[in-house]
């Protein structure tokens, strides 16, 4: 799916003024992380303090692995998020089961995900979610700046019942532009790339990263343009 705009997401928020960086930088929606191993883990109390630095037209993710039902029904409650994110193991029940709009990531080379045809298969159980968001294998479900190989998305580009693909592991301003144009993800989701430390983002590294978005944007509807000249 190529949307000739790719969307941005900016995730493990921690501080009004990273939100405001964000937002004035251009991106489509923040993530607040409610996963109690992370350095980026909010309470909803201050999940829903930062929600009000978010205005009108911006999304807000809420992050989860393997939560309790009631965890996840209290950030609903008091933060109001417009997509929850699953980043564990729960199954398609478990994600649909609180009748909200939601993305389902998945560990790119984990053990079972290790190959393009099984990570295929395991993304079409979740035909319900919003969106496919495709982070690597590490122990922290998430954040951890590395990457991963895109060859393991080839069957999900492929497949004709793929959700809107969501690319995320290890990107920065220095590799995105380049990870756009080979794979022309519908967004990149970007956490560690644009910090100076774990949940204290850089405004700077945030304007740099959806820089690189937008010019390899541009980059791809100039080629489509050719392209239609010459046929």
């Amino acid at each position: 799916m190529n949307s000739m705009r790719t969307r941005i997401k900016i995730c493990g928020l921690t501080r009004e003024q990273d939100i405001d960086a964000a937002v004035a930088a251009g991106v489509d929606a923040i993530g607040f992380v409610f996963y109690a191993k992370s350095k980026r883990c909010l309470t909803p109390l201050r999940a829903a303090q930062l929600r009000r630095a978010v205005p009108a037209f911006v999304d807000v993710v809420a992050l989860f692995v393997n939560p309790a039902e009631d965890e996840v029904r209290a950030v609903l409650d008091q933060v109001g998020p417009e997509l929850l994110q699953f980043h564990g193991d729960e199954t398609p029940q478990d994600c649909a089961r609180y009748g909200h709009r939601f993305l389902r990531a998945f560990r790119a080379g984990a053990p079972g995900l290790d190959t393009a045809e099984d990570l295929a298969s395991a993304c079409r159980a979740y035909g319900e979610a919003a969106g496919w968001l495709f982070d690597s294998y590490s122990a922290g479900y998430g954040g951890s700046g590395h990457g991963f190989d895109y060859a393991l998305l080839d069957d999900v580009k492929d497949d004709p019942v793929s959700r809107p693909l969501i690319l995320s592991g290890g990107l920065n301003a220095e590799n995105v532009g380049q990870a756009v144009q080979t794979l022309r993800p519908w967004g990149v989701d970007v956490s560690s790339g644009v910090e100076v430390e774990q949940g204290i983002k850089s405004s700077d590294r945030i304007s740099l990263f959806v820089a690189a978005v937008q010019a390899a944007d541009a980059r791809l509807k100039s080629e489509a343009v050719l392209m239609n000249k010459q046929h």
